[in-house]
């Protein structure tokens, strides 16, 4: 971000500072003080409709393969799409943003792992839907960390807009561990606009929820989780990929093929030699 002589902000008694001067440090330095920051994703508009043309035919294939709308309706699943990038190497190509790559090595100690990947539509009409609710990524944990142990990556396949139920955000409540009282809920949540093609990123930890789509289209947009490897995947994505999904190192090492647990002493022992 460009600053002028004029928009420098008066000041005394200041000796430090942070210092942000891309895009990338200054998403960063919001994280870090709000819980959460919006970063442009750097695609093109072809690519935004290549993108957006196969979330539809991967809805449509995840309907029929898991009993269709009326099965995942009863288990309130039919507003989400589990692990689009087994289906479509465009959503691999989005979970290696590098952007959101380069946030995750700068806010999360040591190395990252892809947690999670879910398409969610936000229904059109008014509709309730699952994260309509308050709630952190790594719900029902009520305690803070001095760095994010996950970050939430919300890419917007459609312009989040208050008509169509933009994300909500409660800022800095990642830094206290209960849920804030109802009024202040009610006076401080701010909507998140943001254009197609953006993330919306967040420390794990703020509490957010989807807003109310009132328009008569359906909002989507792809959710990624990375944290550090000892959290638990919400899905084993080296199970439900297959050793053969990909031999890229960089990518095995962001879908967890690195932090596979032992199944045995001989596989820790094993591991321990390998490491040393």
């Amino acid at each position: 971000m460009n600053t002028t002589h004029s928009d420098v902000p008066r000041r005394y008694g200041v000796l430090e500072q942070a210092q942000s001067s891309n895009d990338v440090e200054w998403t960063c330095e919001s994280i870090r003080q709000l819980g959460y920051g919006v970063i442009d994703g750097g695609y093109s508009r072809e690519w935004l409709a290549e993108l957006a043309g196969a979330f539809d035919r991967v809805q449509e294939n995840y309907r029929s393969r898991n009993g269709g709308v009326d099965a995942l309706t009863s288990i309130d699943e039919h507003n989400t799409v589990r692990l689009p990038l087994a289906h479509d190497p465009l959503f691999l190509e989005l979970a290696a943003n590098e952007k959101i790559l380069n946030i995750c090595s700068r806010l999360i100690s040591g190395y990252s792992v892809l947690n999670q990947q879910n398409g969610i539509i936000n229904p059109p009409n008014g509709s309730q839907y699952n994260q309509g609710s308050w709630h952190r990524d790594l719900p029902y944990q009520h305690f803070v960390s001095s760095r994010p142990l996950a970050i939430n990556a919300l890419f917007c396949l459609d312009a989040f807009t208050i008509e169509n139920g933009a994300t909500k955000v409660l800022p800095a409540s990642h830094r206290q561990e209960a849920f804030p009282s109802d009024s202040f809920v009610s006076t401080q949540a701010l909507p998140v606009a943001a254009p197609a093609g953006t993330f919306i990123v967040l420390d794990c930890m703020v509490f957010h929820c989807g807003g109310v789509n009132t328009t008569a289209t359906p909002r989507r947009a792809v959710n990624h989780v990375y944290s550090i490897p000892l959290l638990r995947q919400q899905i084993d994505l080296p199970s439900a990929l297959g050793d053969d999904f990909t031999r890229d190192s960089k990518l095995r090492r962001l879908l967890g093929y690195d932090a596979l647990q032992p199944r045995s002493i001989a596989e820790y022992l094993a591991g321990r030699m390998t490491k040393s």
